[in-house]
C-alpha cells in the first residue's frame, strides 16, 4: 500500500532540500578558500585532506541537485557514484587511498596537485559556482 505524501510533507522536504543546497554551496566556498590558503603554505598534507572534503561536498551537492537526495556516508556516496556518475566514482576509486593516507604519512605535492586538479574539473565540469 502506498501512501501520497502530504502538501506539509513536501514543502518540508524542499526546504530541507533548498537550506542543504545552500549549505553546500557555502561548504565548498569556505573549503575551496581554506585549501587553497594551506596549498600557499606548502603543507601538502592538510591541503589534501581539505581538498578531498571539498570533493565529498562538491559531490553531495551534485547528488543532491541530479537525484534530490545526500549520501549519508562514504559508502552510499561511493554506491550513488558508481551507479550514476561513472567519471567522479573512478577518480575516487582510485585515489581515496590517498584520503586514508594522510591519516598517517606526509603527502608530496605531486599527489596533492591530482586533487586539486579534479576539484577544478569538478567545478568546471559541473558548472559550481564559486
Amino acid at each position: 500500500q502506498f501512501v501520497l505524501p502530504t502538501e506539509r510533507f513536501k514543502y518540508r522536504l524542499f526546504v530541507n532540500n533548498t537550506n542543504m543546497k545552500q549549505e553546500l554551496e557555502n561548504n565548498t566556498k569556505m573549503l575551496l578558500n581554506s585549501a587553497n590558503l594551506v596549498y600557499n603554505s606548502k603543507d601538502y598534507t592538510s591541503a589534501t585532506i581539505l581538498y578531498f572534503k571539498l570533493v565529498f561536498v562538491m559531490l553531495d551537492y551534485i547528488i543532491l541537485l541530479k537525484k534530490g537526495l545526500t549520501p549519508k556516508d562514504h559508502n552510499e556516496r561511493f554506491r550513488i557514484l558508481q551507479k550514476d556518475f561513472t567519471e567522479e566514482y573512478e577518480f575516487l576509486d582510485k585515489y581515496f587511498i590517498l584520503y586514508r593516507d594522510t591519516y598517517s604519512t606526509t603527502i608530496e605535492k605531486e599527489k596533492c596537485d591530482m586533487v586539486k586538479k579534479n576539484v577544478e574539473r569538478l567545478i568546471k565540469k559541473h558548472n559550481i559556482s564559486i
